[in-house]
């Protein structure tokens, strides 16, 4: 392909018309065909895409599954593993959004968040095991150290602050601001907490506000 540059044992291997393409390092773009514009820097990182635009991979099997899917960036070890055909999703840290297969849209800063996702959409995880736990639920916002880390299934929850909703699993529409802020909610939905440690007693009430 045009432009490309490949370093490494199989790199871009199967490349025919793909252009603008980089890769470093053993395997890295290994099956690329036609795909343009692609950055794999590491061992396996992007290997099995083929005819996704515009992907970046930085980092041991960043991206490695990707096969169709545009416009992805993978920086760490294992960010975006498993993605196949999900598009315009953002992983920084070692395993954010490793199980993530198709889903769209989600943005994952820190060590194991948006982790075991896999098609929860437009999600945003900030820190440390942030979202750590989430699968299919979309739309939430966690900022801040294991901030939702149970949350499974729940969608449009806001959590702001080290620990807040730490504890939601299920439940829907929550907002908490503050470290630890709604931290035992487990099931209730449409909390509105703000400060530290507010509405700390709340498990699967509703509706409140604090």
């Amino acid at each position: 392909g045009a432009d490309s540059t490949a370093v490494g044992f199989e790199a871009m291997f199967t490349n025919t018309t793909g252009c603008r393409n980089t890769a470093f390092g053993k395997r890295a773009l290994k099956l690329n065909t036609v795909g343009c514009d692609n950055v794999g820097i590491g061992l396996n990182s992007l290997c099995a895409n083929t005819t996704g635009d515009f992907n970046t991979g930085i980092g041991f099997a960043s991206l490695q599954s990707n096969t169709t899917a545009d416009s992805n960036t993978g920086l760490g070890y294992y960010a975006l593993q498993a993605n196949t055909t999900g598009t315009q999703n953002v992983a920084v840290g070692s395993k954010a959004l490793f199980t993530n297969t198709t889903a769209d849209n989600n943005t994952a800063l820190g060590v194991g968040a948006l982790n075991t996702n896999t098609t929860g959409a437009s999600n945003t995880a900030v820190g440390l095991n942030s979202l750590v736990l989430n699968t299919t639920a979309s739309n939430n916002t966690a900022v801040g150290f294991e901030s939702l880390q149970a949350n499974t299934t729940g969608d449009a929850n806001v959590a702001m602050g080290r620990g807040a909703l730490e504890l939601n699993t299920t439940a829907n529409n929550n907002a908490a601001f503050g470290r630890s802020a709604g931290r035992q909610i487990t099931t209730g939905g449409g909390q509105t907490l703000v400060g530290t440690n507010a509405g700390c007693n709340i498990t699967t009430g509703t509706n409140n506000q604090v």
